[in-house]
């Protein structure tokens, strides 16, 4: 008996693996069975299969089918296989030629009428098709996703029964148009910060160098207004860092949305998030908040009111960029290197200092403890954000510090093309002996910086991410080395008294 070989890909993390479903007809007793590790979504598709060939005009083979998904031990689940599985049956009957399928790659879901519907994970899927040299057949509607890897031959059906014509050569398939989506980027503008221009200086600094911050301040001073004006002043996606963003939001539950190309992702989670939903997980692992950020901003507003647990899984993607997460029948790694902005009151009630405040200081010793001194220690810049004068809230002519986004953006960009041609990177990701090579200080500056860290019993780590904050100030200058002067505007942002 004939057997039929069909390439299809499962996603793992943001990986998508080759899977070739093997269909294999033989004598007895009419029957159906899928082996190969496959989930329920996988199982139940024998009947949309068995209804999708009917209603296509095609015959259904009364004879045992079996068929295999290969590897064997790797999970496949969804709906994705439908088409594959459909076809090899199709061609194992002699009712598509075997031979059109080897060079092709194929997924979709099936609808009862053979109808193909929309599958996730098209982004990784086709950047697989590309570097095996297949061609990518797949749903109409997720064209234009695919259509953005223009390495990626692929084309798009609306039902099974093209498909097959297509494999026949009767009717082909129109080869699937390469999609250049729109780069205009519609971000909040800074220039509606009223005042707070130590903040908004913070702000361009943390956007030069990719460094975390901290913000605290009473209630209605702009800490979230400030946080939203971040990716407009971040400087443009390039072609892998678009393409990175976009698979991992192609295999979430949502999907990726093609108008959100090159658009950077800014995610804002509630404080009832779980550590789950912060970094992902499930029985077939899906990204979590900080991979939805990846390469954008991670927002989290009213940091200590987050349960301790789910801000303490933030200490290891925050340095490594990445994170790990492991089920009993699946591991997958998804990228997370996001850029943290967080926003805090100083007290329970926010206005502490002020008349209007009853904490005691047990109550704000205890409010503030809630953020652990390792978490803190791993944030950048630690600002303060004072109250708005009450000039400037009605009369926005009298801010003569305020500028738009795209003056800000420019020097942020200029400012990260000196640091990829020194060292290939931004400042943030500066390992210890780059540290040590790139931001080198006079004798008088370390015994500066000296003092500050026995004033302020700050850390060794603390010490190395003063000296690339200073290196990023030194950058946005245009100057070679660092001074006096970017020290002590370093030093600044770690003054923040947040106390445990």
């Amino acid at each position: 008996m004939t057997i039929a070989k069909v390439y299809s890909r499962a996603v793992t993390g943001i990986n998508a693996q080759v899977v070739t479903i093997e269909v294999h007809l033989s004598n007895g007793l009419p029957s159906l069975s899928i082996v190969g590790m496959p989930e329920t979504t996988v199982k139940e598709s024998k009947d949309r299969v068995r209804s999708a060939i009917l209603n296509s005009q095609f015959s259904f083979p009364q004879q045992r089918i079996t068929i295999n998904l290969a590897p064997a031990d790797l999970p496949k689940e969804g709906g994705r296989f439908d088409l594959p599985i459909a076809l090899g049956i199709l061609a194992a009957s002699g009712q598509v030629p075997i031979q059109s399928l080897s060079d092709k790659e194929f997924i979709g879901e099936l609808g009862l009428a053979g109808e193909c519907r929309a599958v996730r994970g098209v982004l990784p899927t086709a950047l697989a098709c590309a570097e095996d040299n297949r061609s990518l057949v797949l749903p109409e509607v997720n064209a234009s996703e695919a259509g953005l890897i223009h390495q990626c031959q692929s084309y798009a059906a609306d039902s099974l029964l093209q498909v097959c014509a297509h494999l026949h050569g009767q009717q082909r398939l129109p080869l699937n148009e390469t999609v250049t989506a729109g780069t205009t980027q519609h971000y909040p503008d800074l220039v509606d910060v009223r005042g707070q221009a130590h903040a908004r200086r913070a702000l361009e600094i943390a956007a030069a160098g990719h460094h975390s911050i901290l913000f605290c301040g009473p209630p209605g001073t702009g800490k979230t207004l400030l946080a939203s004006r971040l990716p407009g002043i971040l400087s443009e996606m390039t072609e892998s860092e678009a393409v990175e963003t976009a698979a991992v939001h192609s295999i979430a539950s949502k999907g990726f949305d093609v108008t959100s190309w090159r658009q950077r992702p800014f995610r804002s989670p509630h404080h009832t998030a779980s550590a789950v939903a912060m970094v992902g997980g499930g029985s077939q692992p899906r990204p979590g908040e900080i991979s939805l950020a990846h390469n954008g901003v991670l927002f989290l507003d009213e940091l200590p009111e987050f349960d301790r647990r789910v801000l303490e899984v933030l200490r290891e993607p925050i340095e490594s960029g990445k994170i790990s997460v492991s089920r009993a029948a699946q591991q997958a790694e998804f990228p997370a290197r996001f850029q943290l902005v967080a926003a805090m009151n100083p007290c329970p009630c926010g206005y502490l200092g002020q008349s209007r405040c009853r904490c005691t200081e047990d109550q704000v010793r205890r409010y503030r403890a809630k953020v652990s001194g390792p978490l803190l220690d791993r944030i950048d810049m630690l600002v303060e954000v004072p109250a708005v004068e009450k000039a400037l809230l009605r009369n926005q002519a009298a801010d003569n510090t305020a500028e738009q986004s795209a003056d800000v953006k420019r020097r942020v960009t200029m400012a990260q093309k000196i640091q990829m041609s020194r060292q290939g990177k931004t400042n943030n990701m500066l390992l210890q002996q780059q540290i040590e090579q790139f931001c080198q200080i006079s004798d008088n500056d370390f015994e500066l910086i000296d003092k500050a860290i026995s004033r302020l019993g700050l850390s060794a780590r603390a010490y190395h991410r003063i000296l690339k904050v200073a290196r990023t100030i030194a950058d946005i200058a245009g100057s070679d080395k660092i001074i006096t002067a970017h020290v002590t505007e370093a030093i600044s942002y770690r003054r923040l008294a947040i106390g445990h």
